[in-house]
């Protein structure tokens, strides 16, 4: 390289000394030497390599000043002292009735009556619309029939499998027994009434005209002569012509059995001291054959022989496949005409709408003419008499709710008023959002609500706990692991922590108690007089800058404000 250089320089000399030519018109510029340009190349490379020395130096200070300007993130100060902490949950949700109820048409037609308006209280059962029924009506009328004939026809049926007798006596005579097949109008029992007998006997026609029912007649029996007394019954209004052209006339006696007359017997008589023209024999008051309406097989006896008897008592039971296929068909029936007849009924009640609660009508949507749809909404009722609204409730804190607690309710709608409610229900049945927390609804009654309406958004706060006048730190100097960062000379610095700390600044552990947005309890580990250190957030660091930080600002507070700059931003003092 030394020989070329040298050899270059003596060119150089050379064309030095000896003038160049005047260049000629149109003709080509010299040559430029090469090693010029060699050189220029090597400037360039000399100067890009103390560029990029000077950025990188550059970037170092920068971020030598970035790191000193983090280090010299400020602390908030804040002295350990006494006050009032109040813990709560809160929520929002819209307001609710206690109830409501969309009244809903059954049934199509004209609306006959309407006779509510909106705002208007109604009862539970007051009547709300009366729609045109007349089409319903020949229906429950045709189904009234029907039942009544289903009726008769079971009542039928039922009759059948009972013999009943049919007079008030006695049991003379029984003449089936237990399994004995009967056919219909078989004779089944003889049934007379010989409790009292009677005597007809025939008496001057001119005597028997001035006799009267009840009037005393005296009985002689043949035979015995024995005297009864018993009354007139019945005069007989015609006259016989007897035996010698006597003219008589019929008169029918009563006497009391006195347990030995029987229709054999033959008696005379005498009524007011005449006697009868001829003796007659008794006869008993009532006598009766029973006989079997329907065949049957007997199935019970239910009395005996001889047995004093009232009318309509069951004498015989009778069964059979016949008889209990008659009572079952006739009992379907009678149920198909009850269901029909009930039917029509509840359908002829739908024609007559009433209001299922107490409340307040919120929404009329027909009026009388109107004709009303099936399945169609007609109105809308409120129970107003207080109002409902549901929070969600997060499951670390869902533990803290109960029914009965108290809670403070507000509205965007109603400013300046807090209304009084009351936790009702804590459901148990939880939902579980996109990240995997779970919440548990809340509902909370509100019964003085002036000002506030259905559909309004209200918020909720739940005081879950209370503490009066404890020990108590800004929420956001509590560091992770229960530890606080407090000034060395704070009277619980005896306490540190063997954890390393800002300068002038010692780390202790500490129990906390119940806390708010603001503040938390200590329950051990400070005292009044400790004063604690904390690091604002980014966002409040930010605020901070925007306050303090800008040329001409405010000053930064002092006297126990802002402590000098000791550690970074992010996780809480000297993390």
């Amino acid at each position: 390289m030394t020989s070329i250089i040298e050899e270059k320089n003596e060119t150089r000399s050379e064309s030095a000394a000896v003038p160049a030519p005047a260049a000629e018109p149109n003709s080509a510029p010299a040559e430029k030497p090469k090693f010029r340009r060699k050189k220029r190349r090597w400037k360039w490379i000399v100067l890009a390599v103390v560029l990029v020395l000077a950025a990188l130096i550059a970037r170092s200070v920068s971020v030598s000043r970035s790191r000193a300007a983090a280090m010299q993130t400020d602390y908030l100060l804040a002295a350990a002292e006494n006050r009032s902490v109040t813990a709560t949950l809160s929520g929002s949700g819209a307001l609710k009735p206690a109830n409501s109820y969309t009244v809903i048409s059954l049934v199509q037609g004209e609306v006959l009556a309407a006779d509510f308006e909106e705002g208007d209280i109604v009862d539970k059962d007051t009547v709300l619309y009366e729609i045109d029924s007349s089409d319903v009506a020949n229906n429950i009328e045709r189904s009234q029939i029907s039942l009544g004939q289903a009726q008769r026809g079971y009542a039928n049926a039922a009759d059948n499998c009972y013999i009943r007798s049919s007079i008030n006596g006695q049991l003379f005579e029984l003449k089936v027994k237990v399994g004995d097949e009967v056919s219909m109008g078989q004779q089944v029992a003889v049934l007379r009434d010989s409790a009292v007998m009677q005597l007809t006997v025939p008496f001057p026609a001119d005597d028997a005209v001035n006799f009267y029912p009840g009037q005393a007649a005296e009985v002689i029996l043949d035979g015995s002569f024995e005297t009864l007394y018993g009354t007139v019954d019945t005069v007989s209004g015609s006259d016989i012509v007897g035996i010698g052209n006597s003219i008589t006339r019929n008169v029918r006696i009563t006497v009391s059995n006195p347990g030995g007359l029987s229709a054999a017997q033959s008696a005379a008589a005498s009524i007011a001291g005449i006697g009868c023209s001829a003796p007659g024999v008794f006869t008993y008051n009532a006598e009766s054959v029973v006989t079997a309406s329907v065949p049957g097989t007997v199935v019970a006896v239910n009395t005996q022989e001889g047995s004093a008897v009232s009318k309509d008592q069951i004498l015989v039971t009778l069964g059979g496949d016949d008889l209990n296929d008659s009572l079952q068909n006739a009992a379907d029936s009678l149920r198909n005409a009850q269901l029909s007849m009930d039917s029509s009924q509840n359908q002829l009640d739908n024609y007559t709408i009433t209001s299922p609660i107490n409340g307040t009508i919120v929404d009329k949507q027909y009026k009388v003419g109107d004709n009303a749809e099936t399945g169609r909404s007609l109105c809308i009722i409120y129970d107003l008499s207080y109002l409902e609204m549901t929070i969600y409730i997060d499951e670390l804190d869902i533990s803290k709710v109960a029914v009965g607690q108290s809670v403070a309710v507000t509205a965007d709608a109603v400013e300046g008023k807090s209304y009084s409610g009351e936790i009702t229900k804590v459901s148990i049945v939880g939902t579980t959002g996109a990240g995997g927390a779970t919440s548990y609804p809340v509902t909370v009654r509100i019964n003085s609500f002036d000002g506030l309406l259905p559909g309004m958004n209200a918020d909720a706060e739940i005081t879950v706990a209370k503490a009066d006048n404890v020990l108590t730190i800004p929420a956001a100097a509590l560091n992770r692991g229960n530890t606080v960062l407090i000034t060395a000379d704070s009277p619980s610095a005896v306490n540190a922590l063997e954890q390393p700390a800002p300068e002038g600044y010692v780390y202790v552990s500490v129990k906390t108690g119940i806390g708010d947005d603001d503040y938390l309890e200590v329950l051990s580990g400070l005292q009044p007089g400790d004063t604690v250190a904390y690091q604002l957030d980014t966002a409040a660091a930010s605020l901070f800058a925007m306050m303090y930080g800008m040329s001409g600002g405010m000053e930064p507070p002092q006297g126990g404000g802002m402590a000098p700059p000791q550690g970074g931003m992010g996780g809480g003092p000297g993390a």
